[in-house]
């Protein structure tokens, strides 16, 4: 342990760098050849295939299995790209303990899965360790789209409309393409720089044009866009964080999760990192569960979630959860926020206990305190940047099933559009069907 992992406050290098290699090195090593062989053999190759209908992209599930049952791990990526082409990263983030792996057979009669996700990336990272690319466009058909957001929708949208014959030209916020995937992952789920390396990948059937550092609503408009391309697809994901709105929110030392999941991701080294010794995570998602752990192997001392509502209400599922107590993180339930303590930076954050009666959250008056250097806000996000001219449902754009707006001649998807849940795998889909529909409509 080093000396930093004691010091008080918000300080760089708690660990060494030798233990840092170790706490972010890959959650669920790969399959080797022969581990692939084994776990294929456990499938039941269902003809009815429950793991097929829970997939979002609605992968043919125990045809890839029954492909790598059989030696040939090239054509069972072929058949996970032809849905989902950003298979490799779902692969790796996918919650497949609540979706394909929680319907299996195998689940069902022994309590132990096909391990469905480590053998689709066995499969992607073989196919995609190769040289070329697996896709060829079609003939030019003269159209151009325009796809506002790099991330998993995005991407997947350029892509199926690159291999149809379409231009694409690919805007982006950022400089790097990959959205989520590369800023709002945690680091332990996708190691080795492999965001980049499967953009990179992907964009090789050319036809995409990316074109970074161009936001919606800045030097982007939606009348533009609408004039100059023959479709428009937005994928600009959720933008801005939610307030706590609560006194001292502004102190020193509170911050968004989602700020310092991307810092992380994106640091060449995490010695350099500054972390507190006593860290405090508000909120119950998928982003408080990879901001709490990852604070946690960065060598915070003692790391506490706190959700306001109970166990089974939270977003990240029952797994995510164990794995945060797996690593020591502690999480208190049916806590909300009611203020923020310290001088200049934050000492200390209360919370009030809650009960939730008729669906109907409310505080009971007790109240507490934790101890907190730092403390990270991942209590959700919003949609910000949607053009005025398109409807809302619930704060996100407002879409029919395949992606169509309000307004003719854009469609958006992922996780600024109403409907699916917030994954990768559902933007993917999302983005795939949209580049369908607009297809059909501009041919």
């Amino acid at each position: 342990m080093s000396n930093n992992q004691q010091t008080p406050g918000v300080v760089a290098a708690r660990l060494s760098g030798a233990e840092l290699e170790q706490n972010f090195s890959d959650l669920h090593a790969p399959l080797d050849a022969h581990e692939a062989a084994v776990a294929a053999d456990r499938c039941y190759f269902c003809y009815d295939a429950p793991c097929m209908t829970a997939c979002p992209t609605t992968i043919d599930i125990p045809l890839f299995i029954r492909q790598i049952q059989t030696g040939t791990p090239d054509a069972a990526a072929r058949t996970i790209f032809d849905q989902n082409i950003l298979g490799g990263m779902c692969a790796r983030v996918c919650p497949t303990e609540t979706l394909c792996e929680e319907v299996c057979v195998r689940e069902t009669a022994e309590g132990k899965p096909v391990e469905i996700g480590r053998l689709q990336r066995f499969a992607t990272d073989t196919l995609m360790s190769k040289d070329g690319h697996p896709y060829g466009r079609a003939e030019q058909t003269g159209k151009t789209v325009a796809v506002v957001g790099a991330g998993p929708a995005g991407l997947s949208c350029a892509h199926r409309l690159a291999m149809k014959g379409h231009d694409v030209v690919l805007f982006d916020a950022r400089a790097k393409a990959g959205g989520l995937n590369e800023f709002g992952i945690a680091a332990y789920k996708s190691v080795g720089g492999f965001a980049k390396a499967e953009v990179d990948w992907l964009m090789q059937i050319g036809g995409i044009r990316l074109q970074g550092g161009q936001a919606l609503g800045d030097n982007l408009t939606i009348d533009d866009l609408s004039g100059d391309y023959d479709a428009v697809f937005l994928g600009i994901g959720m933008g801005g964080v939610n307030a706590l709105r609560t006194d001292g929110e502004d102190k020193g030392n509170v911050l968004d999760a989602v700020d310092f999941i991307e810092e992380l991701r994106q640091s060449n080294d995490l010695s350099t990192l500054k972390i507190g010794r006593n860290v405090v995570v508000i909120g119950g998602g998928m982003t408080a569960v990879d901001a709490a752990v990852q604070s946690k192997l960065l060598g915070a001392e003692n790391v506490t979630m706190v959700y306001r509502r109970d166990r089974n209400a939270m977003g990240a599922s029952v797994y995510e959860q164990d794995l945060a107590t797996s690593r020591g993180v502690r999480i208190i339930y049916n806590a909300q926020p009611a203020g923020v303590h310290g001088n200049g930076a934050v000492a200390e954050v209360e919370f009030e206990y809650t009960t939730q009666q008729g669906g109907k959250l409310s505080g009971t008056g007790e109240k507490f305190r934790l101890p907190a250097d730092q403390l990270f806000k991942a209590i959700g996000q919003k949609v910000t940047g949607a053009p005025d001219a398109l409807k809302l449902n619930g704060g996100k754009i407002a879409v029919t099933q395949n992606g169509r707006t309000s307004v003719s001649g854009i469609w958006a998807g992922g996780d600024c559009a109403s409907g699916g849940d917030d994954l990768t795998v559902t933007a993917v889909a999302e983005g795939r069907d949209a580049a369908e529909d607009i297809h059909a409509a501009i041919s």
